[in-house]
């Protein structure tokens, strides 16, 4: 996850590939808490690993749940007999962070059972309204405390005593009217937890329009899952019937997020098969008169596994939504496939009550339309984990869009080609925002487009920008570098990788190239000799290496002991001698640019292979205090060694490379100079992220 202050996304020209979505957050904070309220054990996959789902199962094993997770399964003990175990002093106490699906249903559980406990989150959830669902459990004979201000948590739920909770069985016999014109959530709490009380049956009656149906279906459908099946009279009358109570299905399958999807649905609509697409060639006009319609190309296709035509979510809806604006969407079962059709896509007046996360998603792909497109009866937007319609308006006018906004609905307008403005997009703490906003990225000005605060995507999609920037495509000149170079020992490593691990880019660690190469030919009995020049060549060009931190691996597996060993220093100055080796590692190295950018590290980045780096630093140290970090360093692994040899070799080994014939070691032209003598690593990454800030494009 990208847990730095932004993240530059370069302009992105194309995209495909396959994306396998997170489960999706609303079945599974419902599963969650079902499984948690069934006897018994139940085990739940795919189940969605994100900052909303960690605040549910913190706060089931507060309360006296038994979770275990382990890879792609949860296995949870139901909680038996949960009023046992509170404590009539001190209530449990339940961070909720920002997540609705855990706050609506864990206050009408706990107040319905009577159970002592303070339930409170980030301070944003401290602003989304809860007065509805509170009013309908206090009318019930809960007992609900506000402890900030009236109307929102943070809350502290009271038991009932013996009077109260004979008070509280008689009002369950007549209807509990709940509003849920401002949140489907309230009337999914009351679902869920009403299940746990129902000696006779229990009449639920909504108050006013209901918004968001869809959701409530996916709460009816999870709840059949469990053993409780609820008759319903339209969307105005939920009846649970008497003695239903949870059992455990055993297993549950989390399907993916269909909300997630939406973003992958627009980027394939969004993206091109590639350079000659939008060329007049590749255009026939269209149904509309407005737009053009693009022959789309296999490799443009955006797969999106784990949801499909069957999802019980509302927001599978956005693939209709999608193909009226003019994607060329397809789904299966389980699948969606992408492509742009339309181009420029088509303007669409839309009511998005029923899919109002997903709409957001319209409201970017609008600014590609061929005219203004509106979308209505989006009021939940406002109290949402932001107000999403003065967010959404907000951002798009930094992009140079116009766009008007009323109270449930908002109008945004094409950005032409030649108006696009580079943006910072603040996030709001909103992960929807930064989601929806990184398709910005894919404007025909290839302007650069900023997220602020990208790690927000962990409420619902920690993965999101890795997946996404994975199946995008842009010439490699739009890809940021940024080159580290020096002499032995100065640690340039160990800055190259703290400075990719800050900015979230891919690093390459030059140097090891040549061992792990000759590493792999001797794993398949190659030697080391110019007579396999053409066999090494091509082993080198094809070499399947990745660099995590410290970390080597080669196809997968962690070769660094190996490849860092002084028998691997000797086998790759062998390997270096062959001509053909060293222009195929020129290509190898040349791979590593990719989406959102990459720290190289090594002799003749910023020189030869990134003559065009952003940035190019050139690091260096006193020879004796390179000597005092390399002793520190063999002392640590168990190594002997004495300082004033290590000087004497360090000494030599910097005449070596500054006086060779070929590739000295000299600063690339335009490096900026460190010398990290007397600084930490952390002052050393702050001074380059000084250097970097300085050159990047200023999007504000």
């Amino acid at each position: 996850m990208y847990d730095r202050p932004y993240l530059e996304i370069s302009p992105i020209t194309s995209a495909s590939g396959t994306v396998r979505l997170p489960g999706s957050k609303s079945i599974s904070n419902r599963a969650l808490l079902l499984a948690a309220l069934s006897p018994g054990r139940t085990t739940l996959r795919g189940l969605l690993d994100s900052d909303d789902t960690r605040v549910m199962i913190d706060a089931l094993r507060i309360l006296g749940c038994l979770i275990q997770c382990e890879d792609d399964k949860v296995e949870i003990q139901g909680i038996n007999n949960l009023t046992s175990r509170q404590n009539p002093v001190e209530p449990f106490d339940l961070f909720l962070g920002n997540a609705g699906t855990a706050m609506r249903p864990l206050t009408a559980t706990l107040a319905l059972l009577g159970v002592h406990a303070k339930v409170h989150g980030v301070p944003r959830m401290h602003e989304r309204p809860i007065k509805d669902l509170v009013d309908a459990l206090v009318d019930v004979g809960c007992r609900i405390k506000y402890l900030g201000q009236e109307g929102y948590p943070p809350l502290l739920i009271e038991p009932r005593d013996v009077q109260q909770e004979a008070t509280f069985k008689q009002r369950l016999k007549t209807p509990l009217h709940v509003r849920a014109d401002v949140s489907s959530q309230f009337l999914s709490a009351l679902l869920m937890a009403l299940p746990l009380v129902a000696r006779d049956d229990i009449c639920i009656e909504v108050v006013g329009e209901l918004i968001s149906k869809p959701y409530i279906e996916i709460t009816l459908k999870t709840l059949a899952q469990f053993g409780v099946h609820v008759l319903k009279n339209g969307f105005k009358r939920f009846v649970i019937p008497k003695s239903s109570s949870y059992s455990s299905p055993g297993q549950v399958f989390v399907e993916a997020d269909a909300s997630s999807a939406s973003y992958f649905i627009a980027l394939g609509a969004l993206a091109s098969a590639g350079p000659d697409v939008g060329g007049e060639e590749n255009k026939i006009q269209s149904i509309s008169s407005h737009s053009t319609e693009v022959k789309p190309a296999l490799d443009s296709l955006v797969r999106i596994e784990g949801v499909g035509q069957d999802s019980i979510q509302g927001d599978i809806a956005f693939i209709h939504a999608a193909k009226t604006m003019g994607a060329l969407v397809e789904p299966g079962p389980h699948w969606i496939h992408a492509r742009r059709g339309a181009w420029p896509l088509r303007a669409i007046d839309l009511d998005c009550n029923a899919i109002p996360d997903a709409a957001m998603t319209l409201a970017v792909m609008a600014l590609y339309a061929d005219a203004p497109s509106t979308l209505r009866n989006i009021g939940s937007w406002r109290v949402k984990e932001t107000d999403r319609i003065h967010a959404v308006a907000t951002e798009c006018r930094k992009l140079g869009a116009a766009v008007k906004t009323g109270a449930d609905w908002i109008e945004v307008s094409p950005i032409p080609k030649g108006h696009w403005k580079g943006a910072t997009i603040h996030t709001y703490d909103d992960h929807r925002m930064a989601m929806c906003f990184s398709l910005a990225a894919l404007n025909p000005d290839r302007v650069p487009v900023v997220i602020e605060d990208p790690k927000c995507v962990g409420k619902t999609y920690p993965k999101y920008f890795q997946d996404f920037l994975g199946i995008c495509h842009t010439p490699a000149e739009f890809i940021p570098v940024l080159c580290i170079d020096g002499p032995s020992a100065s640690g340039k490593g160990t800055l190259a990788t703290a400075l990719a691990e800050r900015l979230g880019y891919h690093y390459l660690d030059s140097g090891a190239l040549y061992r792990v190469c000759a590493y792999a030919a001797l794993q398949l009995g190659i030697s080391l000799d110019i007579e396999h020049e053409e066999r090494l060549a091509d082993l080198a060009r094809n070499l399947n290496i990745e660099f995590k931190g410290e970390q080597i691996l080669l196809g997968g597996v962690d070769v660094s002991g190996a490849v860092r060993s002084e028998q691997g220093g000797i086998n790759a100055s062998k390997i270096s001698l062959i001509p053909g080796v060293r222009y195929a590692l020129v290509e190898l190295q040349h791979s590593f640019r990719k989406l959102p950018g990459l720290v190289a590290d090594g002799r003749d980045m910023g020189s030869v292979i990134f003559p065009n780096a952003r940035l190019k630093v050139f690091l260096t140290a006193s020879a004796s205090e390179r000597a005092k970090r390399r002793h520190k360093q063999l002392i640590s692994k168990g190594f002997q060694a004495k300082i004033e040899d290590l000087l004497a070799d360090l000494e030599s080994r910097d005449l070596r490379d500054s006086t060779r014939s070929v590739a000295p070691l000299v600063p690339a032209k335009g490096a900026c100079h460190l010398d990290n003598s007397t600084l930490s690593i952390e002052q050393s990454v702050a001074e380059v992220m000084r250097w970097w800030q300085e050159v990047s494009p200023s999007v504000q």
